[in-house]
Parts: structure tokens; C-alpha cells; sequence
């Protein structure tokens, strides 16, 4: 399908690791504490302070969009059924034409009932199977001898009793318009099928260079638009996020993962596309995954001046859009953090928008410089899976039947976790089928778009969390996890608590561990659904294990529980508005000066390298992306000791939509024996009431 994102390397290293996170590092140089001092200062001034909790800015609120209950589609894709249907499954093309025996098995494997389909002549293309449960189920088709020769799934959903909260957190990564590329009946089938399962948001993707493919030339009726009338026809709110550059506005030797050099043609593209998905998108990621080299391979200076170009150009076009940070991957630095302040962008962003593919028993040890760098936005996680290998069979590369019960079990500890360690949306990745070269599958649904187990447990979640705020955790013992939530499930508010048990363990061992049940006697239990939202009859169990327990309670229940909170950040209400620097400063290296840091393991970073005594040329632009024209200078602000720099600043005189470029040199005088071992450079400008825009450069020591 020429699919999505190639992660290979990163992912492929991901499923293995298991990392400790160290929340204090010290600042290697007096430099860099000084910088650090100056972007807490540019913090405050600009009216965002750390403190519990999150928000998106005042200036943007999550959209409200016309929502009602979901029906089914007539045709039933992928044989999903809501509760109290008659369930009626597609034939497989490939069984034979003899007289077959046919089972229904559930997710463990319990034969529930059977029968005989006729010969090929007297059969029809279906099979009817009568009501069935909410759950998922496997029907086999058998030769007379007890022989396997084919087998489909089926689902059967909870009916949901009100349509999805506006605010709901359980969200999932789409791309619709990539997995049925001009093909509106399968959009509305992949919409229909993300609405039953109770998401509030789909993420999409667009590639500029179809929309665009010359400069000032736009598509028109194209598979971008289709996906986002069909999604907000089902009544979801679209996230779009687009990571290439066509080949008119490429700089010679770049490829299309590449921002484009002159940021005025995203300007003007975002302003266009704002304009053109007026309220059928609502909120987008200027780009994806800009630190790895898959996306570019980007320097955190050049993230923040593509934000900021960005940013200015889609609320150009609808102010009332959400605009993520053009989301991240790998570990979380406290450097990237530091870049993010330093170059002053939260005003640039209205979420603070990022990836894992780490465990969720991780997320809270690894968060902490994401939320560092979000500067009190709220944090959407816009892809987060932990990925399992597939049995390599084509064209379906399923799951093994062990994998994929541990990876729907593991859908309910994702979503939990990650809400209880600040995330207010959560992605996960991803709904249709996609399956990587590395040997991971990804889909919660395979290639006919029948579910995976993993697509019931995603409906689970999003009826048990809809509308969810996190109330805390407990953990009464070792491997226990119990995360309570006030929600409003079915339509009502109570309180939910997510509760498994399970070890800090990889996925060869993991689904063993079982402990006795931790809930106090007198916690008043309405009701305890299973990992599938299937509704567990007769009293609490007597022991809790690594598969999921949904359980509800009577609104403000929880408090009697000795709940944990982690101290998250907010925002004060947004007053940047008035002092938005329209002024954008940009930083273009030649390409022989960027170098890739792994700050900590597992991350992805890139600085600028220099060389003691060796000059560092590069150009500075200043671009002015407002209706009136300004005027003003630049100059170092701050600089480690060694540097000295030609020219000391530069004037700009920049009327409306300029670019203007001047040469610059760094220079260390400094030792050559590596004594000199890197820092920050901040550049500063004052353009009057353009404001005053500010670039941080991180250089780091290459001498062998």
C-alpha cells in the first residue's frame, strides 16, 4: 500500500528495551545553567508555570463537533455486530466446495457452538451464527475429518448508550487516507468501524507533494479530502499530520523527509490547508518524527523555527485549529526540552505532542523532560504501541494465538497508563492493518478489516473511559496496578478503576502473573467487566492477573483509596498572544555540519559539530510572517566561553512575507585537544512590535 512510516532501526530496538530515567543532570557548563535560567525567565514572562495537572492554552479549546450514537454500517465490515444482533460472517473466498464443518470459538479458544455448511451450490457467501455476546470470536471452517481449511473472525461490540464525550481521552492513529487511498467506501468502513469502538479522534496523514505538486498548483477532490468529509460525517475529530516536501520546494541534495529551507512555503501551505479543511480538520502536526532519519533528522532549532513558521501560517488560515508540536519519537531528553525553552516555542504550539513504543510500566520514568518541554500544554500521545512479530505467514501475518490475547490485554494497561503519566489524548497505533519489513504487526484489524482481538479490547476502552479524567494510582503490592478514573461509561458518571497485575517483564513472560484481590471489602463494586467488556458475573474474583479488569463504582468512590498523583504540569491561562513574536529567526547549516547525539539511550537527537579552531559557517534568515513590515537586529546573546563570533549582529529590514539572509561564522579559540566541549548559542532580535524572536543553536565537540 506504499504505507506510513519507517521506523525499522528505532522500533526494532525498541522492543527491547527496559531503561531507568534520572530526572536531575546537572548543566555541564556555566553556559548552559545561564541558558537554562533564561528560558524559565522567558517562561514566566510569557505567563506558564509547571505545577499538577494540564490544559490546552485559553486562546485554543478542544473543538466541539455534531455527534450522535453509531449504527453499524448495513454490510457489517469486517463481521462487527453490536450486542443484540444477528450476527451473519463472510464466507473466505479460499474454502473448498465440499461439504464443510464450521465452529465458533472464543478468545480462549472454548468451542461455543457448530454445525455444517453445505456444498459450495447450496451455501451462499455467508453464514449466520444467531446472537452472540459482546467478545471476539474465530469461526474455523473444517474438512469432515477434523481438518482446518479456513477461518474468519467476528466481533460483537457493547452498544453504546450515549454518544462519546467531546473531552474523551481514547483516541487512535487512522490514516485513512493511506489505507484507502481514493477509496471512499473504504474510508467510510475504517470511520465507521474507529466510531463504534468509541474514539474521539482519528489521526490521518496527507502528503503535501499530492496536494501540492507545483508550486501554487493545489489538487483538488483528492483522497485527503474524501477521509476527512467521510471522518467528520461519523462524527470524529480529525487529527492531520503531513512529513514531506515535494520536489519544487526541496533544496538541492535533499530528499522529501526534509523540511523545506524557505519557511514561507510551509507558511503559505499551512494557511491554505487551514482554509481548505475549515471543520472537517480540527487539529494538526505541522510535521512527524523531525529527530529521526527517517523524517529528516532534524536539529531541535530547526523543529522550533518549522513550528513557529508553521504555527503562524494554520492559524492564518482557521485561528480556532489546534496545532500540535510536530511530534517526536524515541526516549525523551532533557537537551530537547532545553531546545524547546530555549528557543521560546510554546507559544507556537497549542499541545505538546509526542510517541512511545516503550512499556507502559515506563512511561512515568520516562516522561518527565516531556513534560518539561510542553511547558505546561497539554501532552497528546500520538502513536504509542509496543509492537509484537507476526508469524511471517503473508498475506495476513497474524499474531500468534498467545500474542494476540497478551496484545489486547495490553491495550487497557497503554491507555491507563499513559493517562495517569499526563497524557489528556492518547493514539494508539494503529487501526488498520500494517505489518513492518522488522517482523511487527500493528493493525488491530487485518487485511479485510475483520478485528483482532486488540480491536475489541480498543472498544472496551473507549465505552469504559469515555470522558475519563485520571483520579491517580494505587499499587498495594508489587507488579499490582490499579489506575481510578472518574468517567462516564454508558452514558453515566462513575468511577472506573483499570486494575492487572504484571511484572516489568518483556512479552516472553509476561500473562503469568497472579496475585491475590487487592480492593478493600468495602469498596462498593457495581459491576467488573473483563479485558474484552464482557461483564463478570457473581462476586470479585479471588485473584487478579495480567488480563485487565474494568471496574466500576459509584461516582467519588475512589476517595477512600490511597490514591498516587504525579505533579504534571499546567498551563495559566495563555496571554502570548499579544506578544508573539511574527518575526521567525532560522539557522541553515550545510548538511556536513549536523551530527546525531544519543543523550540518553534510546533517544534520537542532532546538534550542529564543530571543530576547535575551525570556523563554522552558516546563514541566518529572518523572515517577517505578518501584513506590516518590520525592522530590527540581531545579536549573540549568549555564547560559551572560547566563541567569538563575525559578525557581532545584523540589521534586517523586512517587509511583509520577506526572507532575508546574512552570512554568519563561530569561531572557538579555545584549545584543539577537546577542552572546548560544546554548549548553546542564543541569538536574539528586536523588531519593535514584531517582537523579539530568538534562535538557540546546540554545538557539540566533534574532534576525534
Amino acid at each position: 500500500m506504499g504505507i506510513i512510516l519507517l521506523k525499522l532501526r528505532f522500533r526494532a530496538r525498541w522492543q527491547r528495551r527496559d531503561r531507568c530515567f534520572r530526572w536531575v543532570k546537572l548543566p555541564r557548563n556555566l553556559g548552559g545553567f545561564c541558558l537554562i535560567l533564561s528560558a524559565v525567565f522567558g517562561m514566566l514572562m510569557t505567563s506558564v508555570s509547571i505545577k499538577a495537572g494540564s490544559a490546552l492554552p485559553s486562546a485554543t479549546r478542544e473543538p466541539k463537533i455534531k455527534r450522535s450514537i453509531p449504527s453499524p454500517l448495513p454490510d457489517h465490515p469486517g463481521n462487527i455486530y453490536l450486542e443484540g444482533d444477528l450476527v451473519r460472517v463472510a464466507l473466505p473466498e479460499s474454502l473448498p466446495g465440499g461439504e464443510l464443518k464450521w465452529r465458533v470459538c472464543d478468545d480462549a479458544d472454548q468451542v461455543l457452538r457448530q454445525g455444517v455448511l453445505p456444498r459450495d451450490s447450496d451455501r451462499g457467501n455467508s453464514l449466520g451464527l444467531g446472537c452472540l455476546g459482546i467478545g471476539w470470536y474465530r469461526v474455523d471452517f473444517l474438512e469432515l475429518d477434523g481438518t482446518r481449511v479456513g477461518w474468519t473472525p467476528a466481533a460483537v461490540l457493547a452498544r453504546l448508550s450515549a454518544p462519546v464525550p467531546q473531552d474523551s481521552p481514547v483516541c487512535v492513529d487512522s490514516a485513512a487516507a493511506w489505507f484507502a487511498r481514493n477509496d471512499p467506501l473504504h474510508q467510510r468502513r475504517l470511520a465507521n468501524l474507529a466510531a463504534l469502538a468509541g474514539v474521539n479522534w482519528v489521526r490521518d496523514r496527507m502528503r503535501w507533494g499530492e496536494m501540492e505538486p507545483q508550486n501554487g498548483t493545489f489538487a483538488t477532490n483528492t483522497t485527503y479530502d474524501s477521509s476527512a468529509a467521510i471522518h467528520h460525517a461519523a462524527g470524529l475529530k480529525v487529527l492531520q499530520v503531513f512529513h514531506d516536501t515535494p520536489v519544487w520546494a526541496r533544496q538541492e541534495g535533499d530528499g522529501s523527509g526534509h523540511f523545506a529551507r524557505d519557511l514561507r512555503r510551509v507558511h503559505r501551505w499551512a494557511q491554505t490547508m487551514a482554509s481548505r479543511f475549515r471543520g472537517r480538520v480540527q487539529a494538526w502536526e505541522p510535521w512527524n518524527e523531525a529527530n529521526v532519519p527517517s523524517f529528516g533528522g532534524h536539529t531541535v532549532d530547526e523543529m522550533c523555527s518549522w513550528q513557529k513558521a508553521a504555527w503562524l501560517g494554520f492559524k492564518a488560515g482557521d485561528p480556532r485549529l489546534i496545532i500540535g508540536w510536530n511530534a517526536t519519537a524515541a526516549v525523551p531528553t532533557e537537551e530537547h526540552a532545553t531546545g524547546i525553552m530555549a528557543n521560546e516555542t510554546h507559544p507556537y504550539f497549542d499541545t505538546y505532542n509526542f510517541h512511545t513504543y516503550d512499556w507502559p510500566h515506563s512511561y512515568l520514568q520516562l516522561w518527565p523532560p516531556a513534560w518539561t518541554a510542553s511547558g505546561g500544554r497539554s501532552i497528546w500521545i500520538t502513536e504509542a504501541d509496543r509492537g509484537f512479530h507476526h508469524d511471517k505467514r503473508a498475506p495476513w501475518f497474524d499474531l500468534s494465538p498467545r500474542g494476540e490475547r497478551l496484545k489486547a490485554e495490553y491495550l487497557a494497561q497503554e491507555y491507563a497508563s499513559s493517562l495517569y503519566a499526563g497524557a489528556d489524548r492518547h493514539f494508539h497505533f494503529i487501526l488498520g492493518h500494517y505489518h513492518e519489513p522488522n517482523g511487527v504487526q500493528f493493525g488491530l484489524l487485518r487485511l479485510d478489516l475483520t478485528p483482532r482481538p486488540a480491536y475489541v479490547a480498543l472498544a472496551a476502552a473507549g465505552r469504559f473511559l469515555a470522558g475519563a479524567r485520571c483520579l491517580g494510582r494505587w499499587r498495594p503490592a508489587p507488579d499490582v496496578n490499579i489506575v481510578a478514573f472518574s468517567a462516564y461509561p454508558d452514558g453515566r458518571r462513575q468511577d472506573v478503576l483499570v486494575m492487572w497485575a504484571e511484572k516489568e517483564v518483556d512479552w516472553e513472560g509476561r500473562g503469568a502473573t497472579r496475585v491475590s484481590w487487592p480492593l478493600p471489602a468495602n469498596y462498593p463494586v457495581r459491576q467488573i467487566y473483563d479485558y474484552l467488556g464482557r461483564k463478570q458475573s457473581g462476586l470479585p474474583p479471588r485473584e487478579l492477573t495480567s488480563s485487565p479488569l474494568w471496574v466500576l463504582a459509584p461516582s467519588g468512590a475512589s476517595s477512600c483509596l490511597p490514591l498516587e498523583h504525579p505533579d504534571l504540569p499546567v498551563a495559566e491561562p495563555d496571554r502570548t498572544g499579544s506578544t508573539r513574536p511574527t518575526v521567525v529567526l532560522q539557522a541553515l547549516f550545510p548538511p556536513s555540519a549536523r551530527v546525531r547525539v544519543e543523550d540518553k539511550p534510546w533517544s534520537e537527537g542532532y546538534a550542529y559539530r564543530f571543530r576547535p579552531g575551525e570556523p563554522l559557517d552558516f546563514q541566518l534568515c529572518a523572515y517577517q510572517f505578518d501584513g506590516k513590515p518590520a525592522r530590527g537586529r540581531v545579536w549573540i546573546e549568549q555564547a560559551p566561553g572560547g566563541w567569538t563570533v563575525e559578525p557581532v549582529s545584523w540589521n534586517f529590514e523586512l517587509s511583509s512575507m520577506d526572507r532575508q539572509v546574512r552570512s554568519a561564522r563561530f569561531v572557538t579559540t579555545g584549545p584543539k585537544d577537546g577542552g572546548i566541549t560544546g554548549g548553546w548559542i542564543v541569538l536574539r532580535g528586536d523588531f519593535g512590535r514584531a517582537g523579539w524572536p530568538v534562535i538557540a543553536l546546540r554545538l557539540v565537540n566533534a574532534s576525534p
